[in-house]
């Protein structure tokens, strides 16, 4: 039996090419369809690369046809929070649009499942912590809405069309693939983990540290950490659920408990031996103080036991990984 192929809107990204990667050792074909706006040509390690924009309908249609896709894992979307608040416009086009292309494509081609990557920013402020599937969908942000927007297009035109979708929630994915094939990089990097390594090893002057006032223990922003790899496991689970005619529905993805900003400041410090210099700014209105996954409902549906728990393993792994990356002066090429 041949092996079936599964397309990968924005594999090149860094959560995309670990999903690519798990698909691979999962015995599927990840194809990746990116127009590399934002994505890595040298992450795409696993499979067949095919260039192009989710909004162009025929281009993808033609990819379906001719890989044969079984399956879709939608990864395409700008992420960036503070950014959706600076260009509300892009987000709607690029998150929203793109997407119902992408269904429109789906619908022309006969592919029936996508599992959607999307983001625990559709919840807003926590009422509650930790957050459950049952909460208030409340976005405070441009990028949470547009990815609630695209949930609630996956049910409507998804249940006209016969598509069923799975809607990732995800919570923060940390670390880098533990085999250092592939890692983070962005540009501009944003996230917390690899920015405190970057300050760690003098790449950058500080970390900025965007609020210690918030209401937490030490008053900086409580987030839940999953590891990529295993978050890029539940994509996998997620498909292989829709293939088993599972239903249309919303999943949070993360590990149930969170680590203050402060936290993972010294958690890079320990794996790094060395301070971490830090310059307190302002807190932004964009940034709710606390979130926290309810995740049993991911684990018991789909089977799913996160690996790699621990902080410092996380952190280790995103050191490694810029290590490497410091010493190839760029992104490893293959």
């Amino acid at each position: 039996m041949s092996m079936q192929a599964v397309v990968v809107t924005g594999g090149a990204g860094f959560i995309g090419s670990h999903v690519c990667k798990a698909l691979a050792r999962a015995g599927y074909v990840p194809v990746t369809y990116d127009n590399l706006s934002r994505g890595n040509r040298a992450a795409v390690r696993f499979g067949p690369f095919e260039r192009g924009d989710v909004r162009d309908v025929a281009a993808l249609s033609d990819v379906f046809r001719r890989h044969r896709a079984i399956g879709v894992i939608h990864m395409a979307a700008y992420a960036y929070v503070r950014e959706s608040v600076t260009d509300p416009l892009a987000y709607y086009e690029n998150n929203v649009v793109c997407s119902i292309r992408l269904l429109a494509a789906m619908q022309t081609s006969g592919v029936r499942v996508v599992v959607f990557s999307s983001t625990c920013a559709v919840y807003g402020t926590a009422r509650q912590i930790p957050i459950s599937e049952a909460d208030p969908l409340d976005p405070i942000n441009p990028y949470g809405a547009s990815k609630l927007m695209v949930e609630r297009a996956m049910r409507d035109i998804g249940g006209r069309a016969g598509i069923r979708s799975l809607s990732l929630r995800y919570f923060n994915a940390a670390g880098s693939d533990p085999d250092l094939e592939i890692g983070e990089w962005h540009h501009p990097e944003t996230h917390a983990i690899p920015l405190c390594v970057m300050a760690a090893r003098g790449e950058i002057k500080s970390f900025d540290l965007l609020g210690d006032d918030h209401a937490t223990a030490d008053g900086t922003p409580v987030r839940d950490y999953i590891h990529v790899a295993d978050l890029a496991d539940v994509h996998v689970r997620g498909l292989e659920y829709l293939r088993d005619n599972g239903p249309t529905r919303a999943l949070n993805v993360g590990l149930g408990h969170g680590h203050t900003v402060r936290e993972i400041i010294k958690a890079v410090e320990k794996v790094a031996c060395v301070p971490v210099p830090v310059r307190v700014l302002d807190r932004h209105a964009a940034d709710p103080p606390a979130l926290v996954a309810d995740g049993r409902a991911a684990q018991d549906l789909l089977g799913f036991k996160p690996r790699h728990t621990s902080i410092e393993t996380m952190v280790a792994h995103a050191w490694d990984w810029r290590k490497k990356v410091a010493a190839a002066s760029g992104y490893p090429e293959k």
